[in-house]
C-alpha cells in the first residue's frame, strides 16, 4: 500500500508527535541519556509552546505511562475539575443555559503542567532544567509559525483586537496576523518557565524536591495567584456574546494536584487495549471493540462500505452511553463493567442491521436510568441547524484543537500522552504569564441528574484520549491522536486496519479514514448530525455509493481531512514509529 513516509525502525529510542519540533526535542532527551519519561514531559512542554493553537500551560492532559521496571501500566490524570463555585446555579443564574464555549467561565483547574511534573519527579531520571530547556528556548528564542497558528489568529482577529487585547499584545505584532514562517517569541511564557525552574531550584534539595517546589510554584505560588486575579478582575467576552467574570480561585488550584489511577483494559483477541476511565469518553474505544467482536472484520475490504458502515454503526451506540452513563466516578456510578459485558454487548449487536441508524440508544442498564437530558439533546439537535455560522470573528468560535505524543525508549517505558486546552482561542492571555486558560468546563450539561452535568469538584468529562495496546501480554503500541469525538474513531479505525488488515502503522495511518457526528458534540454549541458520515476524498467511489444506499448521509472531506494519529510499537528488539501527514506537522524520529 501507498505510504506517504517510511515507518520508523530502530533499535534505541523512537517518538513521534504532532509537530516536529517536539518530535526533535524528544528524540534529543533520549540520545542524551534520559527515558522515555523525561522524553515525553520536556516534548510536551515544547508542544505548550510550538503548537499554541492546539493546547497550553493552562490546558489539561491524560496520558498513560508504562513502567519497564515496574511491570506497570498507569494513568496520570491531568484532567482539572470544576472550580468550587462553579454551580448549575451560578450559570443560570447570569442566563445562560449552555457553559460558553470561550472565556473565563468555560474553565476548569488547568492540570496539565502538574501532570506532567509528577510522571517527571516520580519516573523520570533527568533535572526539571534539562526537560524545561527546550521550551524555554521556543518561547524566548523562538520558532517558526506554522500555518494552522497563522490561520487561527486570523480568525479570531477581531476578537483580539477589540475584547482580548492581551492576547493582541502578543499574537498580533503591530495589529497584523503574522506569516507562515516567521520567527515566533512568547518571551513572557518563557519568563514564567524559567521563573517556576528558579524557584524551584532556590528551594534546594535533590531533583523530586525542585520538582514538588516548582508544582508548588504553579498551584499554590505565583502562577496561581496571577490566575485568581485575572478571572476575579476582568469581565471577558466570550460565545455567549456577553462579558463574563470568571469562577476559578487561586484557592481551586492549591487544593488540587495531578494523581495516578488504574486503567481501564479489554481484551480483544491477542491484545488488551488500555484506556483512561469515564471521566474521559476513553471507553468508548473499548466498547466498540466489544461490539465489533461479533463480527468478521478480517473478512472485510478495510476501505469496503461493509467496513466503514459496521463500524460506524458500533460507534453510533458506544457514543450513545457515553451520553447517558459516562462522568467523573468520583461523582457519578459508572456501571463500565456492565458496558464492557458480554451479554449486554451481546443484544446491542443486535441493533446493528445493513440500515443506518438516525436513532440516538443508548443501552438500557437495571439501576440506571440511562437517561439523555431533554435539555441536552435538544440543544444539540437545535444546534446542528446552525452549526459552521461564521459567528467566530464575533465571539470567538474558533474551534480548538489537540496534541499528541507517544515514545518508546531502549529499556521499554512508554509514554501516551494527550495534552489540549489553553489553546490562545480559548481564553485572553493573563499578562504577566504570557498564556491563557483553557475552556474544557464547555463539557459539562447545565442539567441537573445527568453523568456530565456541571458540580463544583468534578472533572468534565473529556474527550481527550491517548490509547496503549498490549499484544500477547506484552506492553506493546502507545498511540493516539487529536481529533475531539473522532479521537475514538480515528484511533479504533487505525487499531483494526493493523491488527487485522497487516498494515503496518504508516499504512493504518495513511488510509483514507471517516468519522460520525452522529451524537451531541462534546463542543459548543454541543450541535448533532444523526446520520451524517463525514469521509476523506480518497474512499473509493464504489463505497460511498453503498454508504448512501445504505441511508447513511454522506458528506465528503478532504483528500487528507481527518484522523492526525501517530503510533510507536515494540515488536521484540524492534521498535517502529510512524506520524500523520496530515496538516504537514506530525513527525516520527528513531534509530
Amino acid at each position: 500500500m501507498f505510504t506517504t513516509r517510511p515507518e520508523i525502525l530502530g533499535t534505541f529510542g523512537v517518538v513521534a508527535s504532532t509537530h516536529w519540533l517536539a518530535s526533535a526535542t524528544g528524540m534529543a532527551i533520549l540520545e542524551k541519556g534520559g527515558n522515555a519519561f523525561d522524553a515525553a514531559a520536556a516534548m510536551g512542554f515544547a508542544l505548550q509552546v510550538v503548537e499554541p493553537h492546539l493546547n497550553g500551560p493552562g490546558g489539561d492532559m491524560p496520558l498513560l505511562m508504562y513502567s519497564a521496571r515496574e511491570r506497570r501500566l498507569r494513568v496520570v490524570c491531568g484532567q482539572g475539575p470544576a472550580p468550587e463555585a462553579a454551580t448549575i446555579a451560578a450559570y443560570r443564574d447570569l442566563g445562560l443555559d449552555i457553559v460558553p464555549g470561550t472565556g473565563l467561565l468555560a474553565t476548569c483547574v488547568p492540570g496539565a503542567f502538574d501532570a506532567w511534573l509528577l510522571m517527571l519527579r516520580d519516573h523520570g531520571t533527568m533535572s526539571l532544567r534539562e526537560v524545561l530547556t527546550p521550551a524555554i528556548d521556543f518561547a524566548g528564542k523562538g520558532y517558526p509559525l506554522v500555518s494552522h497558528i497563522c490561520n487561527t489568529i486570523d480568525s479570531v482577529r477581531e476578537l483580539f483586537l477589540t475584547e482580548w487585547k492581551t492576547s493582541a499584545e502578543i499574537y498580533l505584532p503591530n495589529g497584523e496576523v503574522p506569516a507562515p514562517g516567521t520567527i515566533f517569541r512568547n518571551r513572557r511564557l518563557a519568563e514564567t518557565y524559567s521563573r517556576i525552574l528558579a524557584e524551584g531550584e532556590a528551594a534546594g534539595g535533590g531533583r523530586e524536591a525542585v520538582i514538588d517546589a516548582a508544582r508548588r510554584a504553579w498551584g499554590e505560588g505565583f502562577v496561581a495567584e496571577a490566575v485568581d486575579r485575572f478571572c476575579h478582575e476582568n469581565e471577558v467576552m466570550d460565545t455567549s456574546g456577553s462579558r463574563h467574570r470568571g469562577l476559578l480561585t487561586g484557592n481551586d488550584m492549591a487544593k488540587w494536584r495531578a494523581s495516578y489511577e488504574d486503567a481501564l483494559t479489554y481484551d480483544y483477541g491477542r491484545y488488551t487495549v488500555a484506556k483512561p476511565g469515564p471521566w474521559a469518553q476513553s471507553p468508548v474505544f473499548l466498547q466498540q471493540l466489544a461490539l465489533l467482536e461479533g463480527f468478521d472484520i478480517a473478512a472485510m475490504d478495510p476501505l469496503g462500505p461493509e467496513f466503514v458502515h459496521t463500524v460506524v454503526e458500533a460507534a453510533k451506540l458506544a457514543y450513545a452511553d457515553r451520553e447517558a452513563y459516562y462522568g467523573d466516578p468520583a461523582h457519578v456510578d459508572v456501571p463500565m463493567e456492565t458496558l464492557l459485558g458480554r451479554a449486554y454487548n451481546d443484544e446491542r449487536r443486535k441493533l446493528i442491521d445493513d440500515r443506518a441508524s438516525f436513532e440516538l440508544r443508548p443501552g438500557r442498564i437495571e439501576g440506571y436510568s440511562g437517561r439523555i437530558g431533554k435539555a441536552e439533546i435538544d440543544e444539540a439537535l437545535r444546534s446542528a441547524a446552525g452549526a459552521g455560522e461564521p459567528t467566530m470573528a464575533k465571539t470567538g468560535t474558533m474551534p480548538g484543537d489537540t496534541c499528541h505524543i507517544d515514545v518508546i525508549d531502549r529499556d521499554g517505558n512508554m509514554v501516551s500522552a494527550t495534552p489540549s486546552g489553553g489553546w490562545l482561542q480559548s481564553s485572553p492571555i493573563i499578562p504577566e504569564l504570557g498564556f491563557c486558560l483553557g475552556s474544557r468546563a464547555q463539557m459539562f450539561w447545565l442539567e441537573e441528574g445527568l453523568p456530565g452535568s456541571l458540580a463544583p469538584g468534578k472533572r468534565p468529562r473529556t474527550t481527550l484520549s491517548p490509547s496503549f495496546a498490549f499484544r500477547d501480554g506484552e506492553p506493546y503500541m502507545p498511540f493516539g491522536t487529536p481529533g475531539g469525538d473522532g479521537q475514538d474513531q480515528w484511533t479504533l479505525i487505525f487499531f483494526l486496519r493493523h491488527v487485522h488488515h497487516g498494515m503496518n502503522l504508516q499504512e493504518a495511518i495513511d488510509a483514507p479514514t471517516f468519522q460520525t457526528a452522529h451524537f451531541p458534540s462534546s463542543f459548543y454549541p454541543r450541535q448533532a448530525s444523526p446520520g451524517r458520515v463525514t469521509v476523506e476524498g480518497r474512499l473509493p467511489q464504489a463505497t460511498v455509493a453503498e454508504l448512501k444506499r445504505r441511508g447513511h448521509e454522506v458528506e465528503i472531506g478532504g483528500d487528507w481531512s481527518q484522523g492526525r494519529i501517530s503510533a510507536c510499537a515494540r515488536d521484540g528488539e524492534v521498535l517502529k514509529a510512524a506520524a500523520n501527514p496530515r496538516l504537514m506537522q506530525g513527525y516520527a524520529i528513531g534509530r
